[in-house]
């Protein structure tokens, strides 16, 4: 039995797949399956597999069903105690499994394990921030809502998560599509339940390129995450309820920019506006052209290492 089982969801990622599945390959530790679940792609993703001659890489095609579907069948086919999950496009550095591993044995019995991650936009590199977590830290988050409001302690291809945890949690919910939070519905059952370990050394790049971006076109599309079925446990914990209220600003405001005014209203129905910091709710009284216009700015100053963020 394998250490790790690595699960990849891959759907037209035919430019990407490749590098990634390299990444896995180049790691230090090399004790793992690494489970592909091709959902259903229509470009050359599958045939671009072909490059590799390696036992330890079994390929699954699917009927398209969506990431989560994805997800979940790589989960039934794992081998290994602990899942780890990589998206077709993002790639890890060599020691990010042998971090994971070691994480895993300093700190057993957690709910989830995770390493630190930046985010890419081609040359530009965007650092994470969470807080009360020092650099080069590794151990339990004291607070996981809280480390997790500027920059999520948990992102999906950094993190590790037993097997028989994802079991009890049925896994990823497959009514959440088009990529509109069935991770952080995931990890946010799972931080509330047990234990986070978290090592704040960088292992992992989230790449944020134009190919691995759901446009805003199809907000109106997108089943996002219940987020008031967490209200109940958030009366007993202010920062969930701050997380939960920050999650509903960012999909309000993903529907203010559709004009989808009903939308944004439901999901700032129980959200408390003490929760949000001056930037954010002066976000939130902007019309679409004003917002559009701050987005732009954004990207811009990004070019020049500057990134600015409505959540600091």
């Amino acid at each position: 039995m394998p250490f790790f089982s690595i699960v990849i969801p891959l759907y037209n990622k035919e430019h990407f797949i490749v590098q990634t599945i390299q990444s896995v390959l180049d790691q230090t530790f090399q004790d793992y399956e690494i489970l592909v679940v091709n959902d259903g792609s229509t470009d050359a993703s599958l045939k671009s597999l072909s490059v590799f001659n390696d036992s330890r890489i079994q390929v699954f095609t699917i009927k398209n069903q969506g990431v989560s579907h994805a997800r979940n069948f790589g989960i039934k086919k794992a081998n290994a105690e602990y899942v780890a999950f990589l998206d077709a496009d993002d790639l890890w550095l060599n020691k990010h499994l042998e971090q994971l591993k070691k994480l895993s044995e300093d700190f057993p019995n957690c709910g989830l394990y995770a390493n630190a991650y930046v985010k890419k936009m081609g040359e530009i590199t965007l650092e994470s921030d969470y807080i009360d977590i020092p650099n080069a830290w590794n151990g339990i988050v004291k607070d996981y809502f809280k480390s997790s409001q500027f920059s999520c302690v948990a992102w999906t291809s950094a993190v590790m998560v037993p097997k028989k945890i994802l079991e009890a949690f049925n896994g990823f919910d497959e009514k959440i599509t088009l990529g509109a939070g069935e991770d952080t519905d995931l990890w946010m059952k799972i931080a509330i339940q047990h234990p986070i370990a978290f090592n704040n050394n960088v292992t992992a790049v989230y790449n944020l390129h134009a190919d691995n971006r759901i446009s805003n076109a199809n907000t109106n599309l997108r089943q996002f995450l219940d987020l008031d079925v967490y209200e109940e446990a958030a009366k007993s914990n202010t920062s969930l309820k701050k997380y939960l209220d920050f999650n509903r600003f960012s999909i309000a405001l993903q529907y203010k920019l559709v004009g989808n005014k009903e939308k944004m209203d439901f999901y700032l129905k129980h959200l408390n506006k003490h929760n949000l910091n001056a930037k954010q709710r002066f976000i939130l009284s902007c019309n679409k052209s004003t917002l559009v216009f701050l987005m732009k700015t954004q990207k811009v100053l990004r070019q020049f290492h500057v990134n600015l963020s409505p959540f600091k």
